[in-house]
């Protein structure tokens, strides 16, 4: 199938910042999506939180899994478009690669640790972490993947950040936190696969761990509309089952909507090219309708799972795990492996560390270093 003419060219790249030949049998984006399940950041993900704790469940969904998901509703719904499949996958694969052990409650946590030091954002980790912290060539760190996939990765940055990066590469992957531009029509794609698989597999997740139940996500007009036609086509579906056909077609219904509403925007703005299409606003885009009522179910699953009690028990503990951490690293660096310990900067050297624990080895060395165990606490 021919790209669209807005579409990523990797014929069209900008590049790499170390200039390499190109691989005989792959495009740019597809080296890099390589690259990027090769890293030993994309394996960490595994072991990294979602919403609930790695050890609480082997059903619960990962940062990886939540990745994989993301990547088939991206590759999905650029197919219907023409846009790039393989760009897509690349950046779904790594937009998590700099997330923190313990999910949200970790990132937090880091960052309150840094306040006076830069900060921390997990977008502009797993920049980092691509750029620079995977160690596997000789020739560069990092992974030194292709201006496009890059662009897409930083999906979020603060002004200040974007400034930062801006003067030491001037017009790459932050001028468009500058200049109020888009990233490419793949870039924005991910950002909303990422909204659509989290919103679903949250409220698997959430019946799942006893949470929250089908009745009260039914309280959800997204949800419920589904789940009634599931029941009006199959009278006799109880259980699980009800659960795994709403969302089945509430999937479905979300990403036709995006095909449908993509499709219209792209039409009304009739970009040239890629370059264009950054130029041209938000094109990658729900219905105003589906808009809204997405809006809702995410309000619904912030109040009731989000916030829940047993939830935020487990964030506040995992928060003090990694402020301690934080703190036992910074009057000893010698607890770090060397590669950590004898950098410049030691702020960002403990976070860079931090940020790249698994929850349980976090958890572990938190253990080793207080002698308190999770449980304890």
């Amino acid at each position: 199938m021919s790209l669209a003419r807005h579409a990523s060219d990797p014929a069209r790249s900008r590049g790499r910042r170390h200039p390499e030949p190109p691989a005989p049998t792959r495009d740019a984006f597809q080296r890099d999506r390589d690259r990027i399940v090769h890293s030993t950041a994309f394996r960490r993900l595994v072991y990294k939180t979602q919403v609930f704790l790695n050890h609480e469940g082997d059903l619960f969904r990962t940062r990886l899994t939540h990745s994989l998901e993301v990547a088939q509703l991206g590759r999905s719904i650029a197919r219907a478009l023409r846009l790039n499949e393989d760009l897509v996958e690349a950046v779904a694969l790594a937009h998590d690669l700099g997330h923190t052990p313990f999910g949200h409650a970790g990132q937090d946590a880091l960052n309150a640790c840094m306040t006076e030091h830069g900060g921390f954002e997990h977008n502009l980790q797993s920049l980092r972490v691509v750029d620079e912290l995977e160690h596997r060539y000789p020739q560069y760190d990092g992974l030194n993947l292709s201006f496009e996939t890059r662009e897409g990765i930083l999906k979020h940055c603060s002004r200040t950040n974007a400034e930062r990066i801006e003067a030491s590469e001037p017009g790459g992957v932050a001028r468009r936190f500058c200049d109020g531009t888009q990233p490419s029509l793949e870039a924005q794609l991910c950002n909303l696969a990422d909204e659509i698989a989290y919103n679903a597999h949250d409220i698997d997740d959430g019946v799942r761990s006893g949470l929250i139940s089908i009745e009260r996500v039914s309280e959800v007009g997204l949800f419920d509309r589904y789940r009634r036609e599931a029941l009006a086509e199959y009278p006799q579906l109880q259980g699980r089952r009800v659960l795994y056909e709403a969302i089945r077609r509430m999937l479905s219904a979300q990403v036709y909507d995006v095909i449908d509403a993509t499709r219209a925007a792209l039409e009304a703005a009739a970009p040239a090219d890629a370059d264009a299409a950054r130029r041209a606003g938000p094109l990658v885009l729900f219905s105003e309708a589906m808009r809204a009522q997405s809006i809702e179910l995410k309000q619904f699953l912030f109040r009731n799972l989000y916030r829940h009690p047993r939830v935020t028990q487990t964030t506040d503990r995992a928060q003090q795990v990694v402020r301690e951490l934080f703190a036992a690293y910074l009057a000893g660096a010698e607890e770090m492996p060397d590669s950590y310990a004898q950098r410049a900067g030691r702020h960002r050297a403990v976070a860079d560390y931090i940020a790249g624990m698994t929850d349980r080895f976090a958890m572990r060395e938190h253990e080793r270093l207080t002698g308190r165990r999770w449980t304890e606490e």
